[in-house]
């Protein structure tokens, strides 16, 4: 399987270059913060006009995704839609389009802090999904063992022949991972920040996205 292979709390699962997340034994994607109709959202509260093609953009890689791994499971990781009005104002083309992809899978949208309340679109909605040995929720909680959160959306620096590339990543250490955001539009907090240090252990590793996934040491 294409990716980054590890092991956390004895599961054993791959960071995937585009972002999402696999468990082969689970035959389960994840994917955090989608942000879906951020575009609309930021037109409509009078921001930048920016191409209103980002939800077919997220929607075409995780479709991608799906095909590539055969997932019968998908956790969508929080924030997966931009906000309430957002969510309303997906095209009937968009909602039957995440009706194909849900069909025949079980689908679970765990809530975030940008999320609705549950969407006419199917699926579970759950705060979090313990499925063990594993915790899938949208936000860290550091007393947990084996977490798989996002809503950071962390991203780190890699030096490579002369130059600086940035890129979102996964974070990952022997209690916790936190994902990357997998939305096309989506910032990111670089993995140098407080809260990302102070959550992940020393020995944290940032596993940058793209087409070969790199592992280094979380720069700090």
């Amino acid at each position: 399987m294409q990716g980054y292979s590890f092991t956390l709390a004895g599961a054993e699962l791959v960071a995937r270059g585009s972002g999402a997340l696999f468990w082969p034994a689970e035959s389960l994607l994840c994917v955090s913060d989608l942000h879906l109709g951020k575009s609309e959202r930021i037109a409509r509260r009078g921001g930048s006009a920016l191409p209103p093609y980002e939800t077919r953009e997220t929607l075409s890689r995780l479709d991608a995704e799906l095909e590539a791994t055969g997932a019968r499971t998908v956790i969508c990781l929080g924030d997966s839609f931009d906000d309430s009005a957002a969510a309303e104002a997906l095209s009937a083309e968009d909602k039957l389009w995440v009706g194909r992809l849900q069909a025949g899978r079980r689908w679970v949208w765990i809530e975030g802090n940008h999320d609705p309340g549950p969407v006419d679109l199917g699926g579970a909605h759950l705060a979090a999904l313990p499925l063990s040995p594993l915790t899938f929720s949208h936000i860290a909680d550091p007393a947990r063992f084996g977490e798989v959160s996002g809503h950071y959306h962390p991203k780190a620096t890699l030096k490579s022949r002369g130059r600086a590339v940035t890129r979102a990543c996964f974070l990952i250490d022997s209690d916790r991972l936190i994902m990357p955001a997998f939305g096309t539009y989506t910032g990111g907090l670089r993995s140098h920040h407080e809260t990302l240090s102070s959550l992940m252990r020393p020995e944290a590793l940032a596993v940058l996205t793209g087409p070969e996934p790199s592992p280094m040491p979380m720069p700090r």
